[in-house]
């Protein structure tokens, strides 16, 4: 929207950047991503690291419930740069879009460690991996 407006508005032609959309299919259980994929990231950057968590997230814990959160993290082996986050579980799609930002702001893996995650939240495993 806002390449469309500067192109028309602006008199200041925008190409939009698709690179780094974040997506998200409101399933049960919630998928949510940004970035590459890892299949991608390999094919464009060689080298990748890839960091995942699987874990019960504490709100299924105490109440029962066998819900579970995947989360993964691909990063350039030689740069450290974040490219790709994903993650399936309650509220993915919400997580993921804030961290969407770090991702297409170019962040690296050690600006998501160096980062305090607030405790207990699924989110904070993005900057505990």
């Amino acid at each position: 929207g806002g390449a469309l407006a500067k192109t028309i508005f602006g008199d200041e032609p925008t190409k939009p950047d698709y690179r780094n959309v974040p997506a998200a299919v409101f399933s049960q259980p919630p998928i949510g991503q940004v970035g590459l994929m890892e299949e991608q990231a390999i094919k464009e950057f060689g080298d990748v690291d890839v960091y995942t968590a699987n874990f019960r997230p504490l709100k299924a814990t105490i109440s029962g419930l066998p819900d579970r959160v995947f989360m993964k993290l691909i990063v350039c082996a030689k740069t450290s740069k974040v490219l790709g986050l994903h993650m399936c579980g309650d509220d993915a799609p919400e997580i993921v879009q804030g961290f969407a930002i770090a991702v297409k702001a170019g962040l690296t893996k050690a600006d998501f460690d160096s980062t305090v995650g607030i405790h207990p939240t699924s989110a904070e495993e993005f900057v505990t991996m």
